[in-house]
């Protein structure tokens, strides 16, 4: 999976995946909003809207949600700190290592919401109307997971087109996925059904 990640998203391929640990709060049947410590910091997001369901190419499918983040940092690095809750149960530990590719989308005939074909450019670029492709490697209490996610950010009229123009491109080619609405949430929802399960 990371190897086709590689070869078809990314421009620099050379540049190693972002490694991290994120803690989740539990919030057990809260599928619209999630609660983590990041790298120092608290992160709140919760989902504003469900937008329906997408094709992207001839084998996937997924839920389109509009999600909104909310951040508090400590700069005196004295709260928001994984050791302040290990051992406490209703926090959750996040391995994760993720790739990611931004991708720029101008739109053709401003203001008509047509967008062009996406170009991938580097994260450090400045882009106006976009979507990030990422595939994350994810280990919770050992066991293994990939996501694979799309976040279009821009102007409000383009955010869907941004999404459909950039996941078509990424699954113009058979990469071997077969994924179903089924399989398609938010982290919360996500995290509920893998503790579950465990």
């Amino acid at each position: 999976m990371d190897s086709w990640f590689e070869e078809n998203c990314l421009i620099d391929a050379l540049k190693p995946p972002e490694s991290r640990e994120d803690v989740y709060l539990w919030t057990p049947g809260c599928d619209y909003m999630g609660i983590k410590l990041r790298q120092g910091r608290l992160e709140v997001k919760w989902r504003q809207a469900q937008l329906g369901i997408l094709q992207f190419g001839k084998y996937v499918e997924g839920k389109a949600e509009r999600w909104t983040k909310w951040i508090c940092e400590d700069y005196t690095q004295q709260s928001f700190q994984p050791a302040k809750v290990s051992g406490n149960p209703i926090w959750v530990s996040v391995q994760k290592v993720r790739y990611a590719q931004l991708y720029e989308v101008e739109t053709l005939n401003f203001g008509s919401g047509h967008p062009s074909t996406p170009q991938p450019v580097l994260r450090t670029e400045y882009v106006e109307n976009g979507c990030s492709v990422e595939l994350t490697h994810l280990v919770i209490q050992g066991n293994p997971w990939w996501t694979f996610a799309f976040e279009a950010f821009g102007e409000e009229s383009c955010l869907l087109d941004n999404l459909q123009a950039v996941a078509n491109l990424v699954f113009q080619n058979d990469c071997g996925l077969r994924l179903q609405p089924s399989e398609s949430c938010g982290y919360p929802s996500w995290l509920y059904a893998t503790i579950k399960g465990t």
